[in-house]
């Protein structure tokens, strides 16, 4: 996953220079469907629309979005309401637009724009609007008449409207062109002056021919498990491509059900935000097919909320976020997928790094067992050593059924990411150190990650012989191409210490201060270029930010990650180097972040001493990195920001886990733990769970409650050596 801005522009060149064409490989990846809208996850208005007017014509609007309502759905829990009045003068438009998803690739071949439509009142045909595609270029479809693809009907009754695209002009759609439409727009009709409200739900595009069953299987629920707050139910997963998502039902008194949610067939689990303790409520769940037809219902199961600890509340947060490392992998290799939900087949391999060391620390909370987690490495240790490797460091992302580079970044980007296969590493030797009893699978676990370890090339990755930096990439058939010289003060620290660690292979310890922490001009215009400033160029900083002296560090520290990433094996009260202690530098880098946040310079809504922590997240169109700067903050919230953050601010991190859970956990709380971010202020919050985010939740967590991933990762022969070279350096 691009991390600093480098990569960032990387993935920004991809996504707009085509990437993501289908290959052999990605033919068996999932085919999703074309959603315009299903489910707003905030109330209030939906941020993907917009609507705007002129008098004496007018449409609601609530900060020129479409309002959401609760109260009447086709899925549940909510839909769009368009509500206008149409006269002869002035105008009004509204737009529904097609929220990108990340890794969201690969698509059913459409025919046809489906949604369904409530009115209000008797469906005035002629009243009804207009309607078109708009896209991405901001160009337009022709407009057709919604009246011709729909009969005047009951008031208060959903209503199936489906258009061929080519009604519209749209024609010979497929992966590689689909996402040019970008929004469904909708004009007045007739123009009588009166007012008419509709409500407006499962907008996609899908094929004319959907799969249909004559016989839905019922689902089988397996469990109900509540917390504080919310309820988890579980049901076994089925492998049906007919089922288009299973419906979720609640009772709060056994008797009467209610439809609360529906989930896509990639999840068999849904996590029911009831939002209070002491409330007991009953579950059934149903699959639906393409067609509506529903299954019968599956058995009941009940659970009851109730009060927890502090140490409780920090069990939750680390075994929901564990479980995206654990139900949410790709099954094949056994490690981690980039983003839920994304594409099926591919892993990334830093964020599989970083959940080895979250299913280490599940182990010892007990949330899976030690044979459990032995099957999984082997099997995932079996996978590294047959996929695809270049001087013995491996792509950023893999496909998991074959083990071939995936270049998602864009064809520059097809070989080997030396920062990707640290963060990989610096949880293969946390593992190492942890199965370490002499059974059969044990030892072949050991044996596979020394050989591993010990193959990769780090001295490879100088470029030359005398160079002072480690590089970044390498492909092996456009070499060194990309040409970025890695140099801190950012996420890759782990990178230039890996190598120093090298048993074979590795580099010089004096590369740690000609190149990671180097004060060369080149160095100092590349850490000016990204932080545009000059605080820090020299890789030392010495300034003072609310009230903290920072020693180390680009600008006023940078987005959280740089005090994670890196050490989420390395212990950094035990690494000093001739400028710094790190835990202590990156406790007043995490401190600064929370008071930049408490003192809220933009204004940003939630900002406060119980939301905080600028970092790298999704965000509305992009991939974003946010830091405690104004030109680098938009009022996004990443939950990892804070709650990474534990071993240094263990009061503050709580204080936001409560509030994050508490009071935001209707739209943050979901399966895998809290959704990748939100922007409170724009009424956004991710669909997403991110592998580089889930994984640090656990285990730094983890490190501040016992220390475990550090002891592990410290105590491994080739890392002891590594920091004593170091320190004879100082």
């Amino acid at each position: 996953m691009k991390k600093n801005l480098f990569l960032i522009a990387i993935c920004l060149f991809s996504f707009f220079h085509g990437y993501g064409k289908v290959n052999a490989a990605q033919s068996s990846e999932y085919l999703y469907d074309y959603i315009f809208f299903e489910n707003s996850l905030m109330k209030g208005f939906h941020f993907y629309s917009k609507t705007e007017y002129t008098s004496p014509s007018w449409v609601k609007s609530a900060r020129q979005h479409l309002p959401i309502n609760t109260d009447v759905a086709f899925s549940p829990g909510n839909s769009l309401e368009l509500t206008y009045n149409s006269f002869l003068s002035g105008d009004w438009y509204s737009e529904i637009q097609y929220c990108p998803v990340r890794g969201n690739d690969f698509f059913r071949v459409p025919d046809i724009l489906s949604f369904q439509l409530y009115s209000e009142t008797d469906l005035n045909e002629t009243a009804l609007p207009q309607i078109a595609i708009r896209y991405k270029n901001n160009t337009y479809t022709k407009q057709i008449k919604l009246t011709d693809y729909i009969k005047a009907g009951k008031e208060k009754t959903w209503h199936k409207v489906s258009i061929p695209l080519k009604d519209l002009g749209v024609e010979n759609i497929n992966d590689s062109n689909i996402k040019t439409l970008a929004a469904i727009a909708f004009y007045p009709g007739e123009r009588d002056g009166k007012q008419y409200t509709l409500y407006i739900d499962d907008m996609e595009l899908l094929p004319v021919n959907l799969p249909k069953v004559s016989v839905l299987k019922t689902p089988e629920l397996k469990q109900a498990k509540a917390y504080e707050r919310h309820i988890d139910i579980v049901w076994t997963p089925q492998q049906d491509e007919h089922v288009k998502y299973y419906r979720i039902y609640r009772s709060l008194d056994g008797t009467n059900y209610t439809p609360v949610a529906v989930r896509r067939p990639w999840l068999n689990r849904f996590a029911d935000f009831v939002g209070k303790t002491g409330c007991k409520a009953w579950y059934k769940v149903t699959a639906v097919d393409y067609a509506l037809n529903e299954s019968a219902a599956s058995q009941v199961v009940s659970a009851t909320t109730s009060p927890m600890t502090d140490e409780q509340l920090l069990d939750m947060v680390q075994e929901a976020s564990f479980r995206y490392y654990w139900e949410g992998t790709e099954p094949e290799s056994g490690l981690a997928r980039e983003n839920i939900p994304g594409r099926k087949n591919m892993i990334a391999t830093g964020a599989s790094g970083f959940g080895i060391m979250a299913t280490i620390a599940a182990v010892e909370r007990g949330y899976i067992t030690r044979e459990e987690a032995v099957e999984r490495f082997v099997r995932i240790t079996s996978f590294l050593e047959k996929a695809d490797k270049f001087h013995g460091a491996v792509a950023h992302f893999i496909d998991g059924t074959t083990g071939k580079t995936e270049p998602f970044f864009g064809q520059r980007d097809n070989g080997a990411d030396l920062v990707e296969t640290s963060f990989l590493f610096q949880g293969l030797l946390a593992a190492h150190q942890y199965f370490n009893q002499e059974t059969t699978q044990e030892k072949q676990i050991r044996k596979s990650i020394d050989t591993l370890w010990k193959n990769i090339e780090w001295n490879w990755f100088k470029r030359y012989k005398d160079s002072p930096f480690l590089y970044w990439h390498w492909s092996p058939d456009q070499e060194w191409i990309i040409n970025h010289r890695l140099i801190g003060w950012n996420e890759t620290m782990i990178t230039y210490l890996l190598a120093i660690m090298g048993p074979k292979h590795g580099v010089s310890p004096e590369m740690y201060y000609t190149g990671w922490a180097s004060p060369s001009e080149y160095a100092q215009e590349y850490r000016i270029d990204w932080g545009k400033v000059t605080d820090g160029s020299m890789y030392t900083n010495g300034n003072t930010y609310f009230g903290e002296k920072l020693k180390v560090g680009v600008s006023n520290g940078g987005p959280l990650f740089f005090v994670h990433y890196s050490y989420m094996g390395l212990n950094p009260h035990q690494f000093t180097d001739r400028y710094v202690n790190y835990f202590e530098n990156n406790r007043k880098i995490a401190l600064i972040n929370y008071r930049y946040c408490v003192e809220n310079q933009g204004n940003y809504v939630g900002y406060g001493e119980d939301c905080w922590g600028l970092t790298a997240s999704d965000f509305t169109w992009n991939y974003q990195a946010q830091e405690p700067m104004p030109h680098r903050d938009n009022g996004t919230i990443a939950p990892t920001g804070a709650l990474a953050s534990f071993p240094y601010t263990p009061e503050e991190s709580m204080r936001a886990l409560k509030n994050y859970y508490r009071n935001f956990g209707e739209f943050l709380w979901g399966e895998y733990g809290f959704r990748d971010a939100c922007n409170l202020t724009v009424n956004w919050c991710s669909p997403l769970f991110m592998g580089l985010n889930q994984a640090p939740v656990t285990v730094m967590i983890e490190n501040y409650r016992s220390g475990l991933i550090w002891n592990l990762f410290m105590s491994h022969p080739d890392v002891k050596k590594g920091i004593e070279k170091i320190e004879v350096l100082k």
